[in-house]
């Protein structure tokens, strides 16, 4: 019986103690953030289904998720409009191979973190994820003033809008045209013509064995002078016939 009643004292005593110095059992702790996922954050914007898709289509989502979640460095995004898209040249995404379509998704996307006060004071050109099949990147340009940053390709121009995200290590900014890169437009030089097989090449000290190189009316001389012997030779006998 006195133990009980010890118990019930210990009970009130412990209430009180809480009422008094106001504290109240912690609640749990929240539960950390899940991965950053780049399609997930433009569905929530709402109009870039068509960039959407492109990234899926391409895994180059995945390569973005992977890389932003496990670098040190993080990403920047810059996420076309589906108006964008719709304003794209006739046929444009049509015509682009698979391999394209990796570097046009990747054009998009810096292998850093920037806010948009850095992408103002960023020195130019910018290297993109994408690469041409020498390996040489594909590089952006950025200017602008206040809190105006314009981008441009070389044949695109156009202004980094409203940022989806812009906490580290990911920052997504809206852009109102596909920002097309200059490499798929640029027309290749053509190709020098063959060599001459039949021509070797001149060294000092080094002799010519080609026909090729000789001019083309001497064939046709030899034959002229080789007739007019014959003649020649032909008329003198018929005058030392006439005199005998």
């Amino acid at each position: 019986m006195a133990f009980r009643h010890f118990s019930i004292s210990l009970l009130s005593l412990t209430s009180l103690l809480f009422l008094v110095t106001g504290q109240t059992p912690s609640a749990p702790a929240p539960s950390p953030a899940g991965p950053i996922n780049i399609t997930a954050i433009l569905a929530k914007g709402g109009q870039y289904t068509t960039f959407i898709r492109l990234l899926t289509a391409t895994q180059v989502a995945n390569q973005i998720n992977n890389q932003v979640n496990n670098s040190n460095q993080g990403l920047t995004v810059f996420a076309p409009t589906d108006n964008a898209f719709a304003n794209l040249p006739a046929g444009y995404l049509n015509n682009l191979s698979v391999q394209q379509q990796v570097q046009l998704n990747l054009y998009h996307v810096l292998p850093k973190y920037y806010s948009l006060s850095d992408l103002l004071s960023v020195p130019n050109p910018v290297q993109t994820q994408a690469s041409g099949n020498n390996g040489k990147p594909f590089s952006l340009f950025f200017s602008g003033e206040g809190n105006q940053v314009n981008v441009s390709t070389g044949i695109v121009a156009t202004q980094v809008n409203n940022a989806l995200r812009q906490d580290f290590p990911l920052a997504v900014f809206e852009v109102d045209k596909v920002l097309r890169p200059k490499e798929f437009d640029e027309v290749g030089a053509p190709a020098p013509a063959p060599a001459n097989k039949n021509t070797t090449s001149s060294t000092p000290g080094s002799t010519t064995n080609s026909s090729a190189a000789e001019p083309a009316p001497r064939n046709g001389a030899g034959r002229l002078q080789l007739q007019v012997g014959l003649v020649s030779a032909g008329i003198g006998l018929f005058c030392m016939g006439m005199l005998r």
